[in-house]
């Protein structure tokens, strides 16, 4: 049967219109229960009619077919009338395990996968507080994350930002800041200032913005802040001893790098070693690079082993370049950052082997700085242990993107125009660009890597937080997808 326009359109009137009555569900579980929804992993909270609508579409790769709004809408509105406690559902694969219920056995079919959970409303634990050193590039969209999840749920609050004072309109520059960004766009909601207090207000979050130039000097607690995890944005500090003097502060508990750590701090690629956040009161979240390659080279070499391998990153420039050309210390980084493609170390090789031991001593490394504000690119030139045709590799990185338990950090496309600006925003750590990929059955393959290196590495880092403040919300139903069997035996 041919679809005509009018019923084509007529279809999605009616998609669109259960999808619009699930907005005002999926906001009440999460601001009423604690309750944040998914669709295989991906997040329904504050999400839009339209960006909903692509979800259920997005469904159609693990399954072959669209997720039907008009199946799930009547499992979120049974979902509200249940008394859940704090938790992440997936509403999707909940729908496939309880499809066929008629209507008076679907409460009950929702009440026996969710027992664990049922009569636990009420019990989510105190946020834990958030300090934010340094309100740079990374500090801002961080805080721009946790603004977003400001619902006790996801167990963070952000309280303060620490930062050297400029003078006296410091604070309603970087409140401007925050509202407006060139690469990432406006902040969405409202942000007021309080000059008197010395705070902004972002979304209803009140947040101290505290002068200092010695961070063991800062008293939190004045601030009502205890017990926080203190996140470094400046880079100024990267070993140990550095990092120490953050906990030497009042209020401060445990502290978070936002760049790769000195000596013995480990760092962190969540998704491949974040046990090792387990007790540790300093941890570092490595580079924008190691996290978008790291989690693609651990899944290629648990398949199919990895004898040595090159990245070369082709990374967009960053303000530690100068614009026009001037004195740096730095070799090649003097040149205009504007207008020149310039050769610069990386230590991203080095480093993938301190989160994946594996691969100690078989990567090399080298990067280029283009003239783009953000967005990089990582050529992975692999030999392998065994040969590997083109679409074998393919579909093994696209199941890792889907059902292994790196799905958070690697996503996969397949597309002829994607260029650097589609990936724009893109929340996962890394995106494997599936037509570029090369391998034809031999142990060589090159795989590319795209990377939002602001935006993907600010969302690693709120994981790492995540992580640090302690066990995360149970997930249900317990899933059969996300399994052991696709996923790369890692260290987590």
């Amino acid at each position: 049967m041919t679809t005509t326009p009018d019923h084509s359109f007529d279809e999605w009137v009616e998609r669109e219109t259960a999808t619009a009555a699930m907005v005002p569900l999926i906001d009440s579980l999460y601001r009423r229960r604690n309750v944040v929804t998914t669709i295989h992993g991906r997040r329904l909270v504050n999400q839009s009619t339209s960006a909903l609508l692509k979800l259920h579409r997005y469904a159609r790769h693990l399954d072959g077919v669209e997720l039907d709004p008009h199946a799930v809408l009547p499992i979120l509105q049974a979902l509200t009338t249940l008394d859940l406690g704090p938790s992440i559902i997936d509403v999707a694969e909940l729908q496939e395990q309880v499809s066929g219920s008629a209507n008076d056995d679907l409460l009950e079919a929702l009440r026996d996968h969710l027992e664990p959970i049922m009569g636990t409303s009420g019990r989510s634990q105190p946020p834990v507080d958030v300090v934010l050193y340094g309100f740079g590039r990374i500090g801002r969209l961080v805080a721009r994350i946790l603004l977003s999840r400001a619902g006790g749920a996801y167990g963070l609050r952000l309280r303060a930002v620490v930062v050297r004072s400029r003078g006296s309109e410091d604070l309603i520059k970087r409140a401007s800041l925050l509202r407006r960004d060139s690469i990432h766009g406006p902040f969405e909601g409202t942000i007021t200032v309080d000059e008197t207090a010395q705070t902004i207000t972002a979304n209803g979050t009140v947040i101290s913005v505290i002068s200092a130039d010695d961070p063991a000097a800062i008293d939190y607690t004045a601030y009502g802040i205890r017990d926080a995890i203190l996140v470094d944005n400046t880079g100024a500090r990267r070993d140990r001893i550095g990092l120490e003097s953050h906990l030497s502060a009042r209020g401060v508990a445990k502290v978070l790098l936002t760049a790769p750590g000195k000596g013995d701090v480990p760092n962190i690629v969540h998704g491949v070693n974040d046990r090792e956040i387990d007790q540790q009161r300093i941890v570092a979240a490595a580079s924008c690079t190691t996290n978008a390659v790291t989690p693609v080279l651990a899944a290629i070499d648990r398949r199919f082993g990895i004898r040595h391998g090159h990245i070369e990153t082709v990374h967009s420039f960053t303000n530690d370049q100068n614009l026009t050309d001037n004195f740096h210390r730095a070799d090649r980084r003097g040149r205009s950052a504007a207008v020149n493609m310039v050769i610069a170390e990386t230590g991203a090789a080095r480093a993938v082997a301190t989160a994946y031991p594996a691969l100690a001593g078989k990567l090399t490394g080298n990067a280029i700085r283009v003239p783009t504000p953000d967005v990089s690119l990582a050529v992975l030139a692999l030999e392998l242990a065994e040969p590997v045709s083109r679409a074998a590799l393919n579909e093994y990185l696209r199941d890792i993107s889907l059902r292994s338990d790196l799905r958070r950090q690697v996503d996969y496309v397949e597309s002829p125009e994607i260029v650097s600006s589609d990936q724009l925003g893109a929340r996962k750590a890394g995106v494997v660009d599936g037509l570029a990929t090369i391998a034809n059955g031999t142990e060589r393959v090159v795989v590319y890597v795209w990377y939002d290196n602001e935006y993907g590495y600010s969302r690693q880092v709120v994981r790492v937080l995540e992580s640090m403040a302690g066990p995360g919300l149970p997930t249900f139903p317990r899933s059969a997808r996300v399994t052991q069997s696709s996923a790369p035996e890692l260290t987590r």
